[in-house]
């Protein structure tokens, strides 16, 4: 793929060839030790920037007009391969930061390719688990998000807030993204 793409803007063929031994492999060697070092750097800079990630926060909330900031974010994707089965991405973050540990990937059970119905089911089946577990086992979705950000326009952000108020959380702001027209919806 690499060698493809070289070729396209090079005009002709490209071949890479990686050294064994020698002068030029050291200097491999110390590249790529560079360039992993830089990257953790970066990673750390980012990471631990929270005046950043308090001010970003704090522009969400000005621009949606909450209540506050929100240090938990949920984010929900439906998507559908080729036209038949059917899952949910679910993504979090808090304090500004991925929760890698909290994604989760949900199973659509509902028949048909149908974006809304998934969308109540998934937000259904996400909120009912806050409920205590019997074996007092730490749950990693024990309370909500403070905003909860869906993919699509004004149909599944309706769905998103049906099935909130069906499991007492209708006070749960909800953001939809449509990609068409980079729309936001609240």
């Amino acid at each position: 793929a690499l060698t493809e793409w070289l070729a396209g803007s090079r005009g002709s063929m490209v071949s890479i060839k990686r050294p064994r031994r020698g002068d030029k492999a050291a200097l491999l060697e110390t590249v790529a030790a560079n360039a992993a070092e830089t990257l953790m750097q970066h990673r750390l800079r980012r990471s631990s920037d929270l005046t950043a990630r308090s001010a970003a926060l704090q522009d969400l909330q000005d621009q949606l007009g909450l209540s506050e900031p929100p240090l938990r974010i949920e984010c929900i994707d439906i998507s559908t391969l080729q036209g038949q089965d059917t899952v949910a991405s679910l993504v979090v973050f808090e304090d500004g930061l991925a929760r890698k540990r909290d994604y989760r990937t949900f199973i659509i059970r509902t028949p048909h390719a149908d974006d809304l119905a998934s969308m109540t089911e998934v937000v259904s089946r996400r909120f009912r688990e806050r409920e205590p577990r019997a074996d007092d086992a730490p749950d990693r979705f024990a309370y909500p998000p403070a905003l909860l950000v869906v993919d699509g326009g004004a149909p599944q952000v309706r769905a998103a807030q049906d099935a909130l108020m069906a499991v007492g959380m209708s006070d749960l702001p909800v953001v939809g993204l449509a990609k068409r027209l980079e729309e936001d919806w609240l």
